[in-house]
């Protein structure tokens, strides 16, 4: 295992970075890449922490619970390890 892999109900890309500064918005980027897509922006400096403040939006239930449950089997069935 550890191995890269390709399956049907993964999406490409994992990761989008939108630049506007309003974005990412719930309404407008959830469904990125089937859901399954986790879009971050507004990436900015933090001067008090000495690093970098960003938002991260990911759809709960596809990219959480559900799509990576569906990932996981998908995994399981090409490492042959259910059939």
């Amino acid at each position: 295992m550890g191995t890269s892999k390709q399956f049907s109900s993964s999406q490409s890309p994992l990761r989008a970075q939108n630049n506007e500064p309003d974005r990412p918005q719930t309404r407008l980027d959830v469904d990125e890449g089937k859901g399954m897509t986790v879009t971050t922006g507004r990436v900015r400096r933090e001067p008090v922490l000495d690093g970098i403040k960003y938002i991260a939006l990911g759809h709960n239930l596809v990219r959480g619970g559900a799509g990576c449950s569906i990932l996981n089997a998908e995994l399981l069935l090409a490492e042959k390890i259910i059939k």
